[in-house]
């Protein structure tokens, strides 16, 4: 969960009011023709938000994946990584460049969270499901080590369970835009991140 006093700030009543939400909901199913990816990357408010803008990615919801934990909350969800659940369309998007997009859109080189988002919810990963989509995996990761001339922190690791995130994490920069601007802003990520790839 966010621990920092930014994210706090960020959800002020809204968190005090959905501190007993209901439990995660089983995500959307998925039409035939389309892909899944689940793919770790810090603040999922942030990783949801920024991926949406990858033509070919036709819906991206928000929960957690990677732990024991059965229904997993935002207030108890140790063990599990804050993740994101892509549906794409692999006739435009393949699941390779959506992980090349993936890791321009983070820190991969974090191997304590991201920006100010520091700890072990907030580590990235890339979920794969199949023997190809972990060589995809492998392929990016090794180039963008390459590209960036440092260790990659990004695990790849095993399909894992995702379960869905309550509601209100739902398109949040969407529908709360000046308090995911107020938490964008004061926690540099975007800056932070450009200075990362910057030049490459």
């Amino acid at each position: 969960m966010k621990t920092s006093t930014l994210a706090a700030m960020v959800l002020g009543p809204l968190a005090l009011l959905t501190a007993a939400a209901a439990p995660a909901k089983t995500p959307p199913p998925v039409a035939p023709g389309q892909a899944v990816a689940v793919l770790a990357g810090g603040c999922f408010w942030s990783v949801e938000h920024e991926l949406e803008q990858i033509p070919g990615v036709v819906d991206v919801v928000v929960g957690y994946a990677g732990g024991a934990k059965a229904n997993p909350t935002y207030q108890n969800h140790e063990g599990h990584l804050e993740a994101v659940r892509v549906v794409y369309d692999p006739a435009r998007l393949s699941y390779e460049q959506l992980t090349r997009g993936f890791f321009r859109r983070i820190d991969p080189t974090d191997p304590n969270g991201q920006i100010c988002d520091q700890g072990p919810s907030y580590r990235t990963a890339v979920f794969y499901a199949s023997g190809a989509e972990r060589d995809a995996a492998l392929r990016v990761k090794a180039e963008v080590a390459r590209t960036l001339g440092k260790p990659v922190a990004t695990e790849i690791r095993p399909a894992a369970r995702f379960w869905m995130g309550e509601a209100y994490h739902q398109d949040f920069a969407e529908k709360n835009p000046g308090r995911y601007q107020a938490y964008k802003v004061g926690c540099g990520r975007e800056r932070a991140i450009k200075a990362v790839w910057a030049g490459r």
